[in-house]
């Protein structure tokens, strides 16, 4: 588990061997700071499908949200579709947000 400002440190993130996108931390720590929460993450390494329904399991989770590319119909078919499989197997609510292209 990492708090959010660890996160937020670029060599605390090299020794995870992880680069989070700017942009999300951005508005993760926006919202936390509105809504005065304490965030803390967690990093899993392997197939996100399994490692989100795994999260779901463990930690556990009432409500899960996850993005979505918007992958095209041919790469979706050959790659699979991450937040379908998780929709279709995780143990709670999930709430799929496009992406704003779509």
């Amino acid at each position: 588990m990492i708090p959010l400002t660890e996160l937020c440190d670029p060599n605390i993130m090299k020794k995870y061997g992880t680069k989070p996108d700017p942009d999300t931390l951005e508005i993760v720590k926006s919202a936390s700071t509105q809504k005065e929460v304490v965030v803390i993450l967690k990093i899993f390494w392997g197939d996100p499908r399994d490692k989100l329904c795994e999260a779901v399991d463990n930690i556990p989770l009432d409500h899960l949200i996850v993005g979505n590319r918007g992958l095209g119909k041919l790469k979706r078919v050959l790659m699979g579709s991450v937040s379908k499989y998780v929709v279709n197997n995780s143990s709670c609510p999930v709430t799929v947000v496009k992406h704003g292209d779509a």
